[in-house]
């Protein structure tokens, strides 16, 4: 076949069987560029000059359900963090109030079906980070009566009960109060996003969750030795837990030359007091000007599609997603560019063999199935157990 016909193909499949994208940071990017102004940045429009994400690339990119990232940094402590959380929770329900017909707030599996025989785009929730839950399990089932449906269990930082990947070790995985959070989002129901956690924490709550987890922008360390993406152990133990992982499209995570460069691009931000994660528009020219001094290495879709073979050589089929993390990171990869870009990757993965089948379960069905079990494992838990009220001292003293 030509590359028109795989694109052609791709796009067909993608009709039928629409991306589910684990991670979209576009509710933060409003914040930091319009304070959530929908009239000053209108996705239903053309924003590619400022955003990786409106309607019409949405409906380009062949997207049928999007978990949005209600994230918040670090740097935001206690309970602004939550705060700030809640602001995000809202965008993300002005955003499905406001594009109605062509978004649909979905808060379970069934849900995200209803939105696909709609024509409508099924909009979830994450969380990113656990320091958005300060350190309460009532805050944690608070977020999840709000819709939240999934919770990066860290992010860039540790928590008190959670190791983070690019931090230094302090719980080796999970405390006993990470644990109980584990627990507890099981019997809500939230899916346990392993995505920004440690290789321990990763394995602690593989141990623990009696429910399938998430890796919502991960890829494999294997092709590219990079501590934000998963072991290959941790993906064989995916069948046994039923989970999905996730491939991330940020080229610092994926493309081995790439993450040679971003050190270097780190240390000459952080040497300007910028943090390397920073996108204002004063770092987004920082780092412009020295992409013109240092050209940046380019991944593209084949580069994503390498990691998603051996993802599904170590964990199987059913056990495979993408989550590219769109609108949370400064670069892309080439034909990856913003979320029209999905077919150029199902085209590419067709050209590589991948069946038809293989190609609906990575796009559509694993990551409808996992919220499915999870809300099945959810009500047998609440049948048998309370709701949990332990504390971080109670628990870790």
């Amino acid at each position: 076949m030509a590359d028109t016909d795989h694109l052609a193909r791709a796009r067909t499949l993608l009709a039928s069987h629409p991306v589910v994208d684990g991670h979209n940071d576009l509710p933060w990017a409003l914040r930091e560029q319009a304070r959530y102004d929908l009239d000053r940045l209108d996705i239903a429009g053309d924003t590619s000059a400022t955003l990786h994400t409106d309607i019409p690339r949405l409906r380009a990119g062949g997207i049928g359900a999007q978990f949005w990232s209600v994230y918040v940094p670090c740097s935001l402590p206690g309970d602004d963090a939550v705060s700030a959380t809640l602001e995000q929770i809202d965008c993300v329900r002005q955003l499905t109030d406001r594009y109605h017909t062509d978004l649909r707030a979905a808060f379970t599996a069934d849900d995200m079906e209803t939105a696909r025989a709609q024509g409508r785009i099924a909009s979830l929730m994450g969380a990113e980070g656990g320091h958005c839950i300060n350190g309460s399990l009532a805050t944690l089932r608070a977020l999840y009566a709000l819709g939240v449906r999934y919770l990066t269990l860290t992010h860039n930082s540790n928590v008190p009960w959670a190791d983070s990947a690019t931090d230094e070790p302090r719980a080796k995985g999970l405390t006993r109060f990470g644990e109980e959070v584990v627990r507890e989002m099981n019997r809500c129901g939230m899916l346990v996003d392993l995505s920004h956690v440690s290789s321990d924490t990763m394995r602690d709550a593989l141990r623990v969750t009696q429910a399938p987890v998430l890796f919502s922008h991960s890829s494999a360390r294997a092709v590219c030795d990079h501590v934000r993406n998963i072991p290959d152990d941790v993906l064989g133990l995916l069948p046994g837990n039923g989970g999905v992982a996730m491939a991330t499209f940020v080229p610092a995570f994926i493309h081995p030359e790439t993450v040679q460069w971003a050190h270097r691009a780190k240390t000459h931000l952080r040497a300007r007091g910028l943090s390397p994660h920073d996108l204002t528009p004063q770092a987004r020219k920082v780092r412009r000007a020295y992409e013109v001094e240092h050209p940046r290495p380019r991944a593209t879709a084949a580069t994503v599609a390498d990691h998603l073979d051996h993802m599904r050589e170590v964990a199987g089929i059913d056990h495979v997603g993408i989550g590219g993390d769109f609108d949370g990171t400064a670069s892309t990869p080439a034909g990856l560019d913003d979320v029209s870009g999905y077919p150029n990757l199902i085209a590419e993965l067709l050209r590589r063999g991948w069946s038809d089948t293989d190609l609906a379960k990575l796009t559509w069905h694993n990551a409808v199935r996992v919220l499915r079990d999870a809300e099945a494992v959810a009500r047998d838990l609440r049948e048998r157990r309370a709701p949990s009220n332990a504390t971080v001292s109670q628990l870790d003293g």
